[in-house]
């Protein structure tokens, strides 16, 4: 469902801080990247592969298939595209995660008339094993909630139990949903809230050891600590403005990618929160700038005039209707 003053706030947005779209300087696109592929227009998640290096996950929101994309980190470009078998038309595709023994899950959990959907789905498929075009055969899961129908664009799948957790998408904040500990694809999968999220919520990973979760929205982000789902706030994420839809972990939890919808969308990086897989550090991670406009880290520095800054935010509000409903 297209929405072009949505995509004028995201112009605005991206004229107002003009970040440049960086180039991966080493060969795993751990250092960020631009999505090249032409057919990848809408962006909405991303996961780094577990087999494939360097290699990225990523799939439009609305397409003409049940398509996912892997692209190279090193060059942006495309190098397989996978078509999925055994499942529906897709609806609103917004979240991919990876999950225990490699099984890639898709959520087609986007609800663009606002939390109406009477059921969304999630799709499994194991990783293929080779990158080529080719079709894979998923497994197809019904979801409802437990305190009934709601828009969402994050799912993650923690991957040491390989339960699977949504996060509602409300302006005001929502709520980690869990689901069931396995999937039923005989059956309704009911997802419960368990505990709030402090955000307007676009999309979420958890890091390689399942200790940490981000949290990303258009203005910020927040990580915390898992603490066996009883989760705690530790900080915040700064991300670049505009329509940002995605974000993963590298696959060695250095970094924490933050990617864009749009054409040629770039994909940026910064050091993961709470100092990545060793846990020190500080609090709030560097590499970008979030809704407070602090300067990156390592050098990368985004410099706005504040009235450049109140142009952008005030587009972004003023059309904060159109985006939930994305």
């Amino acid at each position: 469902m297209r929405r072009s003053f949505a995509l004028l706030a995201s112009a605005l947005l991206v004229g107002a801080f003009a970040v440049p779209a960086s180039a991966a300087d080493g060969d795993d696109g751990s250092d960020g990247f631009t999505i090249k592929d032409p057919r990848i227009t809408e962006s909405s998640g991303l996961a780094a592969s577990r087999l494939h290096p360097g290699v990225y996950w990523t799939h439009n929101d609305q397409d003409n298939g049940p398509y996912l994309y892997a692209v190279d980190g090193a060059t942006g470009e495309t190098v397989a595209r996978v078509a999925l078998s055994g499942v529906g038309t897709p609806r609103d595709v917004e979240a991919i995660s990876i999950g225990p023994g490699n099984k890639i899950f898709v959520g087609d959990i986007g609800d663009n008339l606002g939390g109406t959907w009477p059921y969304v789905w999630i799709y499994e498929l194991p990783e293929p094993k080779e990158l080529k075009d080719q079709t894979v055969e998923a497994r197809q899961y019904v979801v409802k909630y437990a305190d009934g129908a709601r828009d969402a664009e994050s799912m993650v799948v923690h991957p040491k139990t390989g339960r699977v957790y949504i996060i509602d998408k409300n302006e005001d904040g929502g709520h980690l949903y869990e689901g069931p500990a396995k999937l039923s694809s005989s059956g309704t999968n009911v997802f419960r809230p368990t505990v709030p999220v402090d955000l307007w919520a676009t999309d979420a990973a958890f890091s390689p050891d399942g200790e940490q979760l981000a949290v990303r929205g258009y203005l910020g982000g927040i990580w915390y600590a898992w603490n066996g789902g009883k989760i705690q706030r530790k900080g915040r994420i700064s991300v670049p403005l505009g329509q940002g839809e995605s974000a993963t972990y590298t696959a060695d939890g250095e970094k924490l990618l933050l990617g864009m919808e749009g054409a040629n969308s770039p994909v940026k990086a910064e050091d993961a929160p709470g100092g990545g897989p060793s846990g020190g550090g500080d609090a709030s991670s560097g590499g970008g700038t979030g809704a407070s406009g602090e300067d990156g880290a390592g050098g990368d520095t985004l410099k706005v005039g504040a009235l450049g800054l109140i142009v952008a935010c005030a587009a972004l509000f003023g059309l904060r209707r159109l985006f939930r409903r994305r």
